[in-house]
């Protein structure tokens, strides 16, 4: 996948994840706040803190800064996969949201393509 295939899909992420955080806010009341800022999505919870979504375009990954700590996800076989653990982006983003929301969220599947 050449540079700009990569960021409209980084863009399509990054999209995906900010339209479900305002569900969650909407029709959950789940206390959430989604802010981009280009290339950068920040999810704040009620406790104030944050996992913050970013794509690294010269490295093809989506990165993920939380509480949890710091992750980076690469395109395989069709998953965005933890370069380190093998988790599943959206799995992952499931567990860290849920954690700092004390509410049991789930991230739906993210564009691949």
């Amino acid at each position: 996948m050449n540079e700009s295939e990569f960021l409209a899909l980084a863009d399509a992420i990054l999209d995906s994840i900010e339209r479900q955080a305002d569900v969650w806010f909407e029709q959950r009341d789940i206390d959430i706040e989604a802010t981009r800022s280009g290339n950068v999505l920040t999810l704040t919870f009620a406790d104030r803190s944050q996992a913050v979504i970013n794509s690294q375009a010269p490295m093809q990954e989506m990165w993920v800064a939380a509480r949890s700590g710091g992750f980076h996800y690469r395109l395989k076989d069709g998953k965005w996969l933890d370069t380190r653990s093998g988790e599943e982006l959206a799995r992952a983003l499931s567990r860290i949201c849920s954690e700092q929301s004390g509410e049991e969220i789930v991230v739906e599947e993210l564009p691949v393509r």
